[in-house]
């Protein structure tokens, strides 16, 4: 993290000037992207799910909140920003914001609590010992390395579900002020709508993760890319006939959706594939995921360069939210593969 965060930091302050468009594609799409896996979900989710597994949906949700607060804060302070002083101040702002947060925070990550003689969730040895561990050694024994979940087709099919749920945010975070703004809503509005949307994904992020917990991931998953898909149409439809109290409703849903999304994606993938070695399973669904996340926006600016508006491809993002629904709720857990831990024990 102490390494992403000078890469991320120095692609930050770089991005302020530049001049031309390869400058902005090889510090934007690559060096800043380099930066930001350092540091973000992939390496903060994945030792989450080392220390937590009892209570790993509230883990993960709780500092997935951090993502939303974000969306609610920094859209409109970046905005203000930009219309003050200059999109190259803000770039540099974000720089300076970047370093304060991450630098300190680095320094008190563990990768993991048997590093360290510890247990999943705080438990003693003494529980451990009396069998009260019995879910988190289960976790770690079930554990399939990265060639071993590669030769499953659970994999590739988590792989694309998410990467359809993963879409909209993406699509909507970068698309929503230019499609709010050509619909005819000043740009504040436009950068409203992604506060409005940040707000619920914020606070229904604790929900999502007490629900994770308790019941089957699976549905859950199911539910929350449903209901991203239905707000996306919602969208869509009221900002065609300026119906606004429906588009507030429409993308205030939406958060709602994305709430689940980073939750239940993770503890999802340790579900499946374990513990033990899921930074190495994770970090070889990236590519995949990267490839889908960074086309959605490109796809999108292409359509309205085409077209003309954000309809059309933003229907087709709702459509692939309900896909990854069906996806994500008949997707099969892998089998222990041979000469995986579960299979000697």
């Amino acid at each position: 993290m102490l390494a992403g965060i000078v890469v991320l930091c120095a692609s930050l302050l770089a991005l302020s000037g530049v001049e031309n468009l390869l400058q902005w594609v090889l510090l934007n799409g690559l060096v800043l992207t380099i930066g930001a896996a350092m540091i973000g979900n992939l390496v903060v989710n994945v030792t989450l799910a080392k220390w937590f597994v009892e209570f790993r949906g509230r883990a993960i949700a709780f500092s997935a909140m951090g993502v939303s607060f974000a969306g609610v804060v920094l859209t409109p302070v970046m905005t203000l920003i930009i219309d003050a002083w200059g999109w190259r101040a803000a770039w540099q702002v974000l720089a300076i914001g970047a370093a304060v947060l991450i630098v300190p925070v680095s320094t008190l990550m563990r990768r993991a609590p048997e590093d360290y003689g510890l247990h999943p969730d705080g438990k003693s040895d003494t529980q451990v010992a009396a069998g009260d561990a019995q879910q988190a050694m289960t976790d770690f024994a079930k554990s399939l390395t990265r060639q071993q979940a590669l030769r499953t087709m659970s994999f590739y099919l988590l792989v694309l579900a998410f990467g359809l749920f993963l879409v909209t945010i993406s699509v909507m975070l970068l698309q929503t002020i230019p499609y709010m703004t050509d619909a005819g809503y000043s740009r504040p509005i436009a950068a409203l709508m992604i506060t409005v949307a940040s707000i619920p994904a914020f606070l229904s992020k604790p929900i999502w993760g007490i629900l994770i917990d308790r019941l089957n991931a699976k549905p859950l998953a199911a539910a929350g890319a449903a209901i991203t898909g239905v707000a996306m149409f919602i969208i869509v439809f009221s900002v065609q006939v300026r119906a606004d109290i429906w588009v507030y409703s429409g993308f205030f849903l939406l958060g709602c959706g994305w709430g689940g999304m980073i939750p239940l994606q993770e503890v999802i993938w340790a579900s499946f594939f374990g513990r033990r070695y899921l930074g190495a399973v994770r970090s070889a669904a990236l590519p995949f995921s990267f490839l889908i996340s960074a086309g959605a926006p490109l796809a999108a600016s292409y359509y309205f360069d085409i077209i003309g508006n954000y309809d059309g491809i933003l229907l087709a993002v709702a459509a692939s939210n309900l896909l990854s629904a069906a996806m994500l709720l008949l997707i099969p857990p892998p089998r222990a593969q041979p000469g995986s831990v579960l299979s000697h024990n």
